[in-house]
């Protein structure tokens, strides 16, 4: 690009030799199998790398090969999953690595449009996948050099529209090294992890602060323009926590849809606003329960598109009913373990402040 503020080159220059000195150490940054790079990148997606690392761990000793993984049933690999969140990207992975078994012989493509052609992996990712694990050079943008760019180049626009993304990919492939794609891609993510931060940018220690643009007309604060927040809707819902002697009743949500294949209480939905005593009738009826519930409490929890507000009522038996292979009796000291979602899971300390 002829329109640059300074030579990538040298940016690129200053910003490898601060990663020599200076990147982080990683489990998936002592290897090159692009399978366990694959896994990674997706496990880092919307996930801080504190919490992927033991995840990444476990993972690799069930699956330690895209075979294992293409092999297990998808309930297995989200019950594995369960805790990280966001269980599409798990069911992509699972359907992504049959593909590579099916059409790539085992082995991760090192093609852009090959491996954005498998389930969950768009073209950063994709990027991020041959810059590390084939030393190719190929663009990212996840939001870290998102973050890094916008400010690097004073982008002063909304940096999620189209003309802000065109820009942006284009200064990513400028600054992209071709002799050390694999340093230089976990180079500039570093940057934005832990210099180019969010809130309060450590312009002092940045490798790369005499050309940012942000910096010389005091915009590193105000950059990138944040987006208008969008109205997040509530919605309401009931659980049953069903006991009998020290077993809680649960069942597994169908395959598909949001939070697919995860375990939880029995639910039903609140089709309105004072309706909640309605819908723990009718969730009792369908499942023959008699009695009247008794509210164990409530939760609140905030998935990317709404939130939820839980209200959970315990029932005693006195005789289970049968299970079956979608729904179990779990004794109460194991259901941390099991794989429920995020909601049901934040309701467990109620039931270890109640009897049952």
């Amino acid at each position: 690009m002829s329109d640059l503020p300074f030579d990538p080159s040298e940016v690129t220059t200053r910003l490898l030799h601060w990663y020599g000195q200076a990147g982080r150490s990683f489990p998936w940054r002592e290897t090159r199998d692009p399978y366990r790079i694959w896994l990674s990148e997706i496990m880092l997606q919307q996930t801080g790398v504190i919490a992927v690392q033991p995840y990444y761990r476990r993972f690799l000793e069930r699956f330690p090969t895209v075979v294992d993984l293409a092999g297990a049933p998808e309930e297995e690999v989200t019950d594995l999953w369960a805790g990280l969140g966001y269980y599409n990207r798990a069911r992509n992975l699972h359907a992504a690595a049959k593909q590579v078994v099916a059409a790539h012989g085992g082995k991760l493509p090192a093609d852009l449009t090959a491996l954005m052609a498998l389930p969950g992996i768009g073209r950063s990712t994709a990027g991020a996948i041959l810059s590390i694990a084939f030393d190719r050079p190929a663009p990212i943008l996840d939001g870290n050099v998102r973050r890094v760019l916008c400010r690097l180049f004073a982008l002063q626009a909304d940096p999620r529209s189209t003309a802000s993304e065109k820009k942006l990919w284009a200064w990513s492939e400028a600054l992209t090294s071709v002799e050390r794609p694999h340093d230089y891609t976990q180079a500039i993510m570093d940057l934005g992890a832990v210099i180019c931060i969010p809130r309060t940018p450590r312009c002092d220690e940045c490798p790369v602060e005499p050309f940012c643009e942000a910096r010389r007309l005091g915009l590193e604060q105000e950059l990138p323009q944040k987006r208008p927040k969008k109205s997040v809707p509530t919605r309401h819902q009931v659980a049953l926590v069903i006991a009998w002697d020290d077993n809680v009743f649960v069942r597994r949500r169908p395959t598909d849809g949001m939070l697919a294949g995860l375990w939880e209480f029995p639910t039903l939905e609140v089709s309105k606003d004072g309706a909640q005593a309605s819908a723990v009738q009718a969730l009792c009826e369908s499942l023959c329960l008699g009695g009247k519930p008794a509210l164990l409490g409530q939760v609140r929890h905030a998935y990317s598109h709404f939130k939820l507000e839980l209200a959970l009522y315990r029932v005693s038996l006195k005789a289970p009913f049968d299970a079956n292979e979608t729904a179990r009796w779990c004794p109460r000291g194991e259901l941390k373990n099991l794989s429920l979602h995020g909601a049901h899971k934040k309701a467990l300390p109620l039931l270890d402040c109640d009897s049952l």
